[in-house]
């Protein structure tokens, strides 16, 4: 047996191992923690505006108390919310019981991220196409409730959320009907 290549395949192949298992811890680390049933938002009370799913009657949507590993390079979602009064975000904002407009560079942040209000106030860095934002926590995107009046009959958000305003969607360079979801990387400031 020829030993010369095997220091280089031996670190070869720990090193895919290693790579392999950040990826399936990552993956891991945050089941849904509950289902939420559905229920028919009465008459004109779920706002579609942002393309906002309302709730339906009956549909079992996941809850969860968690969101993915915060690091220097986090993978989420970007999706489209209105901040202000009678838009699709619901109520006023949870970290100052305020409404915002939508050219400010805001977002609200999965239940886990959001961390209990700890990230209120603090910005952090939006990365997505081939450009970076910087942008204010406000509010919770709640994963944890959802198909009632205080969420706006929207279901609860996903794990892997950042809302962003209107400004911060601008800042990106993603215009009209191309807004709405986008794979995006985020990191605190």
């Amino acid at each position: 047996m020829n030993m010369k290549g095997f220091p280089t395949i031996f670190l070869f192949i720990c090193f895919v191992l290693v790579i392999t298992n950040c990826f399936m811890v990552e993956a891991d680390t945050c089941k849904p923690s509950g289902k939420l049933r559905g229920k028919k938002p009465p008459p004109g009370k779920c706002n579609k505006g942002h393309d906002s799913d309302c709730c339906q009657e009956g549909k079992f949507y996941n809850t969860y108390t968690c969101s993915p590993p915060v690091s220097s390079h986090t993978k989420a979602t970007l999706t489209l919310n209105g901040f202000g009064p009678k838009e699709d975000g619901g109520g006023p904002c949870e970290c100052d019981n305020n409404y915002h407009k939508d050219s400010e560079l805001i977002v609200a942040l999965s239940t886990g991220w959001f961390n209990k209000k700890k990230r209120c106030m603090n910005y952090i860095n939006i990365h997505g196409n081939g450009k970076t934002v910087k942008a204010k926590v406000v509010d919770e995107c709640d994963s944890t409730m959802g198909c009632d009046d205080e969420h706006d009959y929207q279901p609860p958000c996903a794990n892997n959320i950042v809302d962003a305003s209107d400004a911060v969607w601008d800042a990106l360079g993603v215009y009209g009907d191309k807004r709405g979801e986008m794979e995006i990387y985020w990191s605190d400031v």
